[in-house]
């Protein structure tokens, strides 16, 4: 545990000594709060057309302004997840093997696993730090809202967007370990996600075919969260797929120490 910590504290260090963190976590609070001004207008002008409506034709009907802002906000939310995560992840093992700084950890009393759970927890925790600011925006609505949402709904939203981003940077991380090229590392990684993201496409298509598309497709479990639904099926999805992912990157380390044998 201290070298898998001592690890995750360098990493941290790396991420907010060089202008990587600072850049990459104010580039996604301007685009996300822009994004939700825009949501949230929106929803406003529908709900201030739709009283106008009703006072000429009868009732209006409920118009949940804090639910439809959320789900709007978390449906764009994997989008940003997708061009600010290769970023991320494209210096984690590609900078190392550049500057010939692997061959040192390697021959440092660390196993291969802390060397990677270091360095995907602090990953994570940076993804992390990009969220949180972002529940001030809804923070600030529920509070203004009679009646106030229930707050749990929120907190599986949050789960929802920390699961996917870890289970997409736990895949750019081990894409990050097959190349020495941050660039290559950062497009090989996009155009995987990308990948990813037409998967669910296809999961319109009938029988068995479309039922294993459904389920390997990243962003369909995603929705069931973004919708309050805690699904026991997706939290065994992103899990697998994170172990999977860190499992392999393990692999991709070991087998380096193995070729400089």
């Amino acid at each position: 545990m201290h070298n898998l910590y001592a690890i995750y504290r360098k990493e941290m260090r790396h991420y907010f000594v060089s202008p990587i963190a600072y850049v990459v976590i104010g580039a996604f609070l301007f685009i996300s709060a822009y994004a939700f001004n825009v949501i949230v207008r929106q929803i406003m002008e529908r709900a201030f057309a739709m009283e106008m409506q009703g006072m000429q034709f009868g009732a209006p009907p409920p118009f949940d302004v804090p639910i439809l802002a959320m789900g709007s906000f978390f449906g764009f939310l994997p989008t940003l997840v997708l061009i600010f995560t290769p970023v991320l992840t494209m210096g984690i093992f590609a900078e190392e093997r550049k500057r010939g700084t692997m061959e040192l950890l390697m021959t440092s009393p660390l196993t291969d696993l802390d060397i990677v759970l270091g360095k995907y927890l602090a990953a994570l925790s940076v993804f992390a730090l990009m969220l949180l600011p972002t529940a001030g925006y809804f923070a600030f609505i529920f509070l203004h809202s009679e009646p106030m949402p229930p707050w749990r709904l929120l907190l599986v939203a949050y789960a929802a967007g920390l699961l996917f981003g870890g289970a997409l940077l736990a895949l750019g991380t081990f894409i990050s370990s097959l190349t020495e090229s941050q660039i290559i590392a950062a497009v090989i990684t996009f155009v995987t996600f990308l990948l990813l993201f037409f998967v669910g496409f296809g999961s319109d298509a009938s029988g068995g075919i479309g039922a294993v598309i459904h389920y390997l497709a990243i962003t369909n479990h995603y929705e069931d969260f973004t919708r309050g639904v805690i699904d026991t099926s997706g939290l065994i999805y992103y899990f697998s797929f994170i172990i999977l992912f860190i499992f392999l990157t393990v692999r991709s380390i070991d087998s380096m120490r193995w070729r400089r044998a």
